[in-house]
């Protein structure tokens, strides 16, 4: 037992991290302070650098093990390290002190939660089994999770459990929020390179202009997901919701004596279902193909920001409730999942019984990734009340 009394409040330390964003794949800084403040807490393992992108580069996820007294499971709780490209405003004593990034999803304050947990742990180990705190880099590129998964050293803390909260502005303060099966949507960035022949303007004739190949395109893109090949006769059971939706499209250069020779069209696609988007992304590469001969281009297709789909198990999800009922915390179920993606799904890779669930940020709060959104403290001891009662269920104390 490791007394925390001296260390400094919750509401402190996420302020703290607050004014320190850094964007996904780069956040050193904040690993080292996620670090220091672990080591204060004597666990029983310290993992860093978890998460290499490849071999130049390191990762900066940091995970922790608090292990109590008899044989039993690995519970995993995960939060993410990274902030947003986006320039914050308000004017908060707190706010950004980096130029053009903030921490506008409100990871600041799971990564304070995931640390009152640690703090929790560190006073009271569980009776069995242990729990593993995770702070993952690069969540919103898609990368993060995926990367940690498949980092050698997750075999030494893999989990038989693992959850996750994201908070969520729109919905009462404090409200937690569940759905089994798909709590968030897959997702991948889809990007189409048309290439012809520049000409003169003069002479756009002597050239191959990708001008009309885009306009179809861009069209074409927004009705996939109405596509026969997604219906419920092609799929075989009800489909869930599919998206696409076109983000960018480039032609040329800014050159008025030049005829364009490549263009550039990218989309969102968003799937309740692996399965579906894995139909969706094929779909997407044969329409541009399609496109493209039709006209006489060449084409190159590229995906990026792949999410897999959340996807919540019955019995993950059944403990996240009764946690919640048993805290007196009010308990709303999701009749649909959220469209938005985010990258624990890929926890699912490593077989644990895995579960993310919400907690309402207010009715009036400002929406994620807008620049005037700020996580609130007030989520910071629900937060990690629930966090300890789904240890406690699994663990015992």
């Amino acid at each position: 037992m490791r007394s925390t009394a001296h260390l400094p409040p919750l509401e402190d330390v996420r302020r703290a991290l607050h004014r320190q964003p850094e964007v996904s794949g780069r956040e050193r800084r904040t690993s080292e302070v996620i670090s220091a403040a672990l080591s204060e807490l004597a666990p029983d393992q310290v993992w860093t650098g978890l998460g290499p992108r490849d071999e130049a580069t390191k990762g900066y996820g940091v995970a922790a093990s608090f292990e109590g007294g008899e044989a039993g499971a690995t519970v995993l709780f995960r939060a993410e390290l990274d902030a947003l490209p986006i320039q914050e405003v308000g004017g908060r004593e707190h706010g950004s002190e980096i130029p053009g990034v903030a921490h506008l999803c409100g990871h600041d304050g799971h990564m304070t939660i995931l640390l009152g947990l640690a703090r929790r742990l560190a006073e009271q180990r569980p009776r069995r089994g242990r729990v593993v705190v995770l702070f993952q880099p690069a969540e919103e590129t898609g990368e993060g999770a995926r990367a940690v998964v498949r980092d050698p050293r997750f075999q030494e803390f893999q989990p038989d459990h693992a959850f996750a909260l994201h908070n969520l502005p729109g919905s009462p303060l404090g409200e937690i929020v569940l759905r089994e099966g798909t709590f968030n949507c897959a997702s991948r960035g889809f990007v189409a390179r048309l290439a012809g022949r520049t000409s003169h303007a003069a002479h756009p004739e002597d050239g191959l202009s990708p001008a009309a190949a885009m306009c179809e395109l861009t069209m074409a893109i927004t009705t996939l997901h109405g596509h026969e090949s997604l219906t419920e006769a092609a799929l075989g059971h009800a489909p869930g919701l599919t998206l696409s939706t076109l983000i960018h499209a480039r032609l040329g250069e800014v050159a008025f004596g030049t005829a364009p020779g490549e263009a550039f069209v990218m989309a969102t696609l968003r799937a309740e279902y692996d399965a579906q988007m894995e139909r969706l992304s094929e779909l997407a590469v044969r329409t541009a193909v399609r496109i493209a001969e039709a006209h006489g281009l060449s084409l190159e297709t590229r995906w990026q920001d792949e999410f897999a789909a959340s996807v919540n198990s019955r019995d993950a999800s059944e403990r996240i409730a009764a946690s919640a009922e048993a805290a007196g915390f009010r308990l709303r179920t999701l009749a649909s999942p959220f469209r938005w993606s985010e990258d624990f799904g890929s926890l699912r890779e490593c077989g644990a019984n895995v579960a993310m669930f919400g907690i309402g940020a207010g009715e009036s709060h400002p929406q994620l990734h807008a620049p005037d959104y700020d996580f609130p403290d007030a989520l910071i001891e629900r937060g990690v009340e629930m966090f300890c009662r789904i240890a406690d269920g699994l663990l015992g104390n």
